[in-house]
């Protein structure tokens, strides 16, 4: 259920192809998409992680540690590049992940996530792609960043994906 609703929350944020014919990942290319997190994703992500630091939980303790309020846990955020990956190549293994937690992200920041195709190699009927990998709060500014490494089993995306 919580993956379902999660999902639903995706909005794209890049344009779609009219084209018919399967459109190949291609280095260069640039995948998008945006939420925004609530009050109700980040309890449900502490219950499920077990990560219960009041940063995430009490804005008291937080505001006291220097921020605004409550602060997204960084994983919730990083989660959108896999989910990204996974909704283009259904089936692609998530190899790895370089985080860099820049700025922190709050509950109703617009957060547009992006991966960009750096490198692809075939191996073995299948392809290694290399992405780097950023979040961006309220379309501007950077507050995550990193690589990601991924076995796709195609290049082809999916039907009705958006790309940039």
């Amino acid at each position: 259920m919580l993956l379902n609703r999660l999902l639903s929350n995706f909005v794209s944020s890049s344009r779609f192809s009219s084209s018919s014919a399967p459109r190949l990942l291609q280095i260069g290319d640039v995948l998008k998409r945006s939420r925004i997190f609530s009050h109700l994703d980040i309890l449900e992500y502490s219950k499920l992680s077990h990560d219960s630091n009041p940063l995430h939980l009490d804005s008291e303790f937080a505001r006291n540690a220097g921020f605004e309020d409550r602060i997204v846990h960084g994983m919730l955020v990083a989660s959108l590049f896999p989910l990204i990956i996974a909704s283009h190549f259904p089936g692609a293994v998530y190899v790895s992940q370089s985080l860099h937690f820049k700025l922190p992200v709050y509950n109703g920041d617009e957060i547009a996530s992006e991966i960009q195709a750096l490198n692809l190699r075939e191996n073995k009927k299948r392809f290694i792609a290399k992405f780097s990998t950023r979040c961006y709060k309220n379309g501007e500014l950077l507050v995550l960043d990193g690589e990601a490494m991924a076995i796709l089993p195609t290049l082809a995306m999916e039907q009705g994906k958006s790309m940039e």
